[in-house]
């Protein structure tokens, strides 16, 4: 029974008034009962006894009303005594239910601490076997690279003894070869006192023998110097043009055979070039001719034409840009159809130069994949000219964009003379064609006679060093790599350091094809950068980014991050044979001010050609109107 029903039940147990009254109630009924005479003497007596009782009653009685007030008291008070105790015991109650609630709580903070404490230790862990893994991968690869360089060395070592044991056994060979033509000498001394009479006595017969070939011979030697007289003043009568001189010469050759080599080194002997260099032109050819596997004259006449314009310096003349003109312009046709008639009916459908003009005109523009930003700069510097020139006519507009176009393209003179050797940057992310550009330059430097060496610094790529290595023994140019993965720091670092030792005159770096969104392809890119410069001072001299034509506007995006990134120089724009967006070389030279150099018009060697802004304007907008 808990303690507030203890205090209940004291309250509920008060006396009843009925068991007090029972003691006045039996004194009224004897006193109603007769008195007997006898007792008469001794009623004084009993009377004066009730009045004695009857004062002990009152006595009594208000003794016993006493101790109930007293009782009364004493309840009360005991009541105000529980009432007091059930203060306390609430009280009590509450400070144990908030003892109880602060323990709790004191509990859920040491509990979150514990679970705080246990995550900071897990997350401690993690950091440490994440550092501890870092710097096992660290050691791994250290040891990884010093195995590598270890390897390297015991094959550049083997590579050494291998030389070395062949150099001893040339030297062997060189000195048995010696020796025998010692011995073979003093055998022909021994044996020339007595030959002197003989060959005395065989002098005159011989010196008839002589005679008599000469004089057999004498007609061929005439005829052999009247069909080269007969080729000299063909050549001199016919037009100065690369093309023709080449028509001559090739009159009755068929395919690669000794007559074609005689031909060859009299017209480059015709056009005062040094023997050497003629005859050095000729054996390169053969190689070509051997690796391609070429043998009928339509095979390779226009390689032939193309490396005898590199090597005589008549890139520039007129019957080169002509046939340039015609390539170009048949790379250009898909963007010329689709350009040019848009450009007629925007011409056909206005009178004037009116607003609406200019917008048609600049989405047109946009259209052909100039970009906005372009187009409208575009747009503005045509209302400018019509303004200057007071021109009204729309068809007028076309003869102002010609002008227009060229200027965009005009490259700013710039500094060529260098500290050989010249060291050039390729960059260009992958499939824009770079690879093949690489071995195009090195094969135009090397039709001009200098010493080329390319560098594969691209070891990201699988295969990358392969597909480059093929092109650099197709093209005859010397070959720098390292393993797949290598640093491609350290490659341009060495290939720097064999290009100035062996006095190299050209050296192409190929970079990884990274993507403009790579930060860390593009560190390394300015790492390779730097190395190169402390190496050879002013290198790199040139800073190629080869863009593809048929990407659009992505080789907009790519040209100014490139060039934020790296610091480009110029621009090959390859594919633009073939595609309908030629219109992005206008874009890409007016948004980034870099002028293109070289357009790749065709998969051979010989369709890597400089870029010219007048004839790309007149291949992409047709003739100018007067």
């Amino acid at each position: 029974m808990g303690f507030f029903s203890s205090i209940k039940k004291f309250f509920g147990s008060e006396p009843s008034p009925k068991e007090d009254s029972t003691a006045p109630q039996a004194a009224q009924e004897a006193e109603a009962q007769p008195c007997p005479p006898q007792e008469a003497a001794n009623e004084t007596l009993k009377e004066e006894a009730q009045e004695h009782d009857s004062s002990t009653e009152d006595t009594a009685q208000t003794q016993a009303e006493v101790e109930v007030q007293a009782q009364g008291e004493a309840e009360a008070a005991a009541k105000a005594e529980a009432v007091r105790a059930l203060e306390v015991a609430k009280q009590e109650a509450q400070a144990q239910a908030q003892a109880q609630a602060e323990a709790q709580a004191q509990a859920a903070a040491q509990q979150k601490a514990q679970e705080q404490a246990q995550r900071l230790a897990q997350e401690q862990q993690a950091q440490a076997e994440a550092e501890a893994k870092a710097l096992q991968e660290q050691e791994t690869a250290r040891k990884a690279a010093e195995a590598q360089a270890q390897t390297q060395a015991e094959a550049e070592a083997q590579a050494q003894a291998a030389a070395q044991q062949k150099a001893q056994e040339q030297a062997q060979r060189l000195a048995q070869v010696q020796q025998a033509q010692a011995e073979a000498e003093a055998k022909a001394l021994q044996a020339q006192e007595a030959a002197r009479k003989a060959a005395e006595a065989q002098a005159q017969a011989a010196a008839e023998a002589e005679a008599n070939l000469v004089a057999q011979a004498q007609p061929a030697l005439s005829g052999a110097d009247d069909a080269d007289s007969a080729m000299t003043l063909r050549l001199r009568s016919a037009e100065p043009r690369l093309s023709a001189w080449l028509a001559i010469i090739l009159e009755g050759v068929s395919e690669a055979d000794e007559l074609l080599w005689q031909r060859l080194r009299f017209l480059l002997r015709a056009l005062d070039a040094p023997a050497d260099e003629a005859e050095r032109f000729v054996q390169d050819f053969q190689a070509w001719l051997e690796r391609m596997e070429y043998r009928w004259l339509e095979e390779f006449r226009s390689e032939l034409q193309y490396r005898l314009a590199l090597a005589l310096d008549l890139e520039d003349e007129e019957d080169e840009r002509s046939r340039l003109f015609i390539k170009l312009t048949e790379g250009l046709s898909r963007t010329r159809e689709q350009f040019s008639k848009q450009m007629d009916a925007l011409f056909s459908g206005h009178s004037a130069l009116n607003d609406q003009f200019w917008e048609e005109m600049e989405e047109l523009f946009i259209m052909a994949d100039l970009g906005y930003e372009p187009a409208l700069a575009l747009v503005n510097d045509l209302k400018e000219r019509a303004r200057k020139a007071n021109v009204t006519d729309p068809h007028a507009v076309r003869g102002l964009l010609h002008e227009a176009v060229q200027d965009i393209f005009k490259a700013p003179r710039r500094i060529k003379a260098i500290n050989k050797p010249e060291v050039i940057l390729m960059i260009g992310v992958n499939g824009v064609g770079k690879t093949t550009t690489i071995a195009k330059l090195a094969h135009r430097e090397r039709m001009q006679g200098k010493k080329v060496l390319i560098a594969a610094a691209d070891t990201f790529r699988a295969a990358a060093v392969e597909q480059l290595k093929v092109w650099a023994d197709r093209v005859g140019a010397d070959f720098h790599s390292k393993p797949t993965g290598a640093d491609p720091a350290a490659v341009a670092f060495e290939a720097m350091d064999i290009a100035v030792r062996d006095g190299y005159d050209v050296l192409f770096v190929d970079t990884a094809g990274r993507l403009q969104t790579k930060v860390n392809l593009m560190e390394e890119l300015t790492k390779i950068r730097t190395v190169l410069g402390k190496k050879h001072q002013g290198a790199p001299h040139r800073s190629i980014l080869v863009i593809d034509a048929t990407t659009g506007q992505n080789a907009l995006s790519q040209t100014k991050l490139f060039k934020e990134a790296a610091g480009i120089d110029e621009l090959i724009l390859t594919k633009l044979d073939g595609t309908a967006k030629g219109g992005v070389a206008i874009a890409v030279a007016m948004q980034n001010k870099i002028p293109i150099t070289y357009v790749g018009l065709g998969e051979k060697l010989e369709d890597l050609r400089p870029f010219n802004g007048k004839d790309y304007a007149l291949a992409l907008l047709g003739e100018k109107q007067q």
